[in-house]
Formats: C-alpha cells, sequence, structure tokens
C-alpha cells in the first residue's frame, strides 16, 4: 500500500451549492540523479574521473601562464581563477601548485611577492602537446565537420564548439586561425547581425564518405561502404553493451534491453525533424547521436552540461540525462565534481581506455599526470637574491597570499589514495528505476 505522501491533492472553485471538492492525483515517483547513479557507480570510471579533474586544473594553469607575457603571474592574480581552477576554498592555489614542483615553480621577488612559472620540463611538454596537436588537424576538422552533418541547420554556434575543444583536440585560439585553415568544410558566419553577433560554424560542403557513423564503421564491411555513395538512412545495429558483474539482474526484466537494440533508427547524419519526440526511434537515433560525439572525443568522454547545450541542434530529447542513465551498458555517468561526466562504456578497459581508443593526447595527458604530486623534499621559494643570476625571463608585480605559503617536506601525492576515498559499490545494485524505464519506453 502506498502512504498518503504518495498522492497529491488539488483544490479546485466549483460553480456549485457544495463549494469545493479534492481531486486526487497520482504523484510519480521520481529520484534525483545523483541517488540513482550512486546505486550503479562504477569504480574504475570514477577513478577515470578524478583523474580528470586533476588534468584540467594542470591543463587550465598550462594556459594560463601561456597568455601571461613573460609565462609567470602572481599568486594573487591566480586566486582570481580560483573557480575556472576548481578548486574550493579553503584549498589554496600555491598549495596545489606545490604538489608539482616538477611542472611549476614559485619565486620570490625582492618585496617579497610570489610569483608562479613553469619549468623547463613543462615547457617541452608544452611544445609536444603543440605538435600532436598539429598532426592531428585534419583528423578533428573531420570531427567537427561530421558533428555540423549532423546538426539540424547543418551549422552550430561557435561558443558551443569551444566547451568541445579540449575533448575534441582543437588549439587554444581555434576560434582566431584554425576555423580558417579549413575553407573546403567550414566556414565562420553571423547569420543573426545586427541583432546579435554570435558567430557560428557553417558547413560548406557535404562529405557523403564522412556520413557513415562509428558503429558502422565497427559492424559493417567497410570495403563495400568505401565501393558506393554512401546516402545515410534506416539502421539495425545493436549497441555495445558493458555491464559489471553486478548488473545481471538486468537481463531477467522482460528482454527490453534486446528489443531495444534491435529497433531500427535513422542515422545520425540522416535528416529527424520527421520523428517523434518520445518515441523508441527517436530515442535510439539520440543514443546514436551521443554514441557518435563521444567517439569524437580524445578520451571518449564528456561533460553532460555540454551535450545538453546541443540538445536542440542534434534533436535529442529533453530529459537526457534521463536516457543516459537509463542506457548504462552503452554509457557511464559520474557525478563526481560540480559537473556530471559521461563515458563510452566500450572504450575502456577499468579507469584506462583500450589501447585502440587511445588519442595521442590521452598518453601525452598521462605524461603530465605522472609528474603530479611528485613525491620528494619540496624545494624552498626561490628569493630575488637566489635568481638574481639566471637568466631574466621573470618580471614581478604584487601578490597577497604569500605570507600564508608554508613549506613542507613531505606533502601527499595529489592523485594518490584515489580509491580511498571513493564510495565503494554494494555487492548487488539496485536497479529498479532502470528497470520502471525500460517498461515504460516499451
Amino acid at each position: 500500500m502506498r502512504s498518503i505522501s504518495s498522492y497529491r491533492h488539488d483544490l479546485f472553485k466549483l460553480d456549485s451549492p457544495y463549494g469545493f471538492y479534492f481531486q486526487w492525483r497520482w504523484m510519480t515517483s521520481s529520484k534525483r540523479v545523483q541517488d540513482r547513479s550512486r546505486k550503479k557507480r562504477i569504480h574504475d570510471l570514477e577513478i577515470a574521473t578524478e583523474k580528470h579533474k586533476v588534468i584540467s586544473k594542470i591543463l587550465y594553469l598550462f594556459e594560463l601562464l601561456k597568455q601571461e607575457p613573460e609565462n609567470i603571474i602572481t599568486i594573487r592574480n591566480l586566486n582570481q581563477h580560483r573557480h575556472q581552477i576548481n578548486l574550493p576554498k579553503p584549498h589554496k592555489v600555491s598549495d596545489f601548485i606545490q604538489k608539482s614542483p616538477k611542472l611549476f615553480e614559485l619565486y620570490k621577488d625582492q618585496r617579497g611577492i610570489v610569483w608562479c612559472g613553469m619549468t623547463d620540463e613543462a615547457e617541452e611538454l608544452l611544445k609536444e602537446e603543440k605538435q600532436i596537436i598539429e598532426k592531428n588537424s585534419d583528423k578533428t576538422a573531420e570531427y567537427v565537420t561530421r558533428m555540423l552533418m549532423m546538426s539540424v541547420d547543418k551549422r552550430l554556434r561557435l561558443d558551443k564548439i569551444a566547451h568541445f575543444r579540449r575533448d575534441l583536440g582543437l588549439p587554444v585560439d581555434f576560434r582566431k586561425y584554425w576555423v580558417n585553415s579549413y575553407p573546403d568544410l567550414f566556414r565562420v558566419i553571423q547569420p543573426l547581425k545586427p541583432c546579435d553577433d554570435a558567430e557560428y560554424l557553417e558547413l560548406v560542403s557535404w562529405k557523403p564518405h564522412w556520413a557513415i557513423t562509428e558503429l558502422e564503421k565497427m559492424k559493417l564491411n567497410m570495403d563495400e561502404l568505401k565501393g558506393n555513395v554512401h546516402v545515410p538512412g534506416t539502421l539495425c545495429l545493436e549497441f555495445p553493451l558493458k555491464f559489471p558483474a553486478t548488473y545481471k539482474k538486468i537481463y531477467r526484466y522482460g528482454g527490453k534491453i534486446e528489443h531495444f537494440q534491435k529497433t531500427e533508427y535513422l542515422s545520425p547524419y540522416a535528416d529527424a525533424r520527421g520523428l517523434k519526440a518520445g518515441s523508441l526511434e527517436f530515442d535510439k537515433r539520440a543514443v546514436a547521436v551521443m554514441h557518435e560525439l563521444l567517439s569524437f572525443t580524445t578520451e571518449k568522454r564528456l561533460v553532460t552540461d555540454y551535450l545538453t547545450h546541443f540538445r536542440r541542434e542534434f534533436s535529442m530529447p529533453q530529459k537526457l540525462m534521463r536516457l543516459l542513465l537509463k542506457h548504462f551498458g552503452i554509457f557511464y555517468v559520474s557525478e563526481r565534481g560540480k559537473r556530471f561526466s559521461v563515458f563510452l562504456n566500450q572504450a575502456y578497459n577499468g579507469s584506462i581506455l583500450f589501447e585502440k581508443y587511445q588519442h595521442p593526447l590521452v598518453v601525452w595527458r598521462e605524461k603530465v599526470l605522472h609528474l603530479v604530486g611528485y613525491r620528494g623534499k619540496k624545494k624552498p621559494i626561490m628569493s630575488f637574491e637566489d635568481i638574481s643570476e639566471l637568466e631574466d625571463k621573470f618580471s614581478f608585480g604584487s601578490d597577497s597570499e604569500d605570507e600564508h605559503i608554508k613549506l613542507e617536506d613531505e606533502r601527499s601525492d595529489t592523485l594518490d589514495g584515489f580509491e580511498n576515498t571513493l564510495i565503494s559499490d554494494g555487492p548487488e545494485l539496485e536497479l529498479e528505476s532502470v528497470h520502471l524505464d525500460y517498461q515504460k519506453s516499451g
């Protein structure tokens, strides 16, 4: 029996001598995303999420320092970027920097003001990253073009694409130079000017040989596809599923997964404006679009907020998170941090990508992570006198956090203890909410 709290009553005024009456309505039970996904946690992918959070901080600091004229910045100015670095109080930016002495150096000028700069090793790593991005630029241009081909209007706002910059392997200044390097693929336009100065990237020419999904390449004979002019249409392909041992109960639920897998759907590159929102075909196409987008990324992972920004452009459902959680054999949603992340399950072997999915930038980021949280005696902050004989590559200004910086002989490794801090999975995960979703979608 349901308790009285499972119902809601609404009061309505009637034009009758009896005045008012109560109407009882069945109230839909819903759970927060955090509560639902907590029951389906994959420990290894939570570790991958933690690693991503750390490398994101490091990459932001790299980019910030590269924008400075002398590649140095005061700790005071760094504190102004605390939100972007995602380093909440009471954690100090200076403490985080000192955990990576192989990447960052702190210097104190004559006035006691502390500046942060990069080590020679970090600068060499950035040169290597630039070379990797340039070498893979053509492939990145292909992925951006294919995103435009999937979109309803064959154009996307540049500021939305910017959210995917690191995920796609785009250079920092891609809006200024890179977008103009492929005039045969796309161009920058301002269609709403003067009402709106927003810039859009518009498809210049349709590439039939690129209108083939990564799933088609995996499942079908590519030699046959190459021999014909490919026209995207209806597909009937099964998505790779990957469940942990604790998910085995899902197979008892009426063959809903099997039914979904065998359902036909429109290719992400086909016009989907005629599909009815909420239908099984509409949902499966949305899953295919998300599968394709995740396949384009370097880490086969995206922040879910960025996906939701493209709901209209890619004809995806309003309740996108619900769809991601429902198809947890294809995707995994981690709610750690301020923003949720979604992973493509098939690409991961534990907490790392299978070798065939590893982008050169992923390998590069792993090299950077190995230098984070270096264990050893911390170097003291060099004073102006200590560095006066070194090459004159730093200039000085003002600061505020300097007197609070304390040097310690040992600090804990930034990446150390991930597994201890993660909430462990239970012996058997609860799947009732997912089962209900499958019942409704039948």
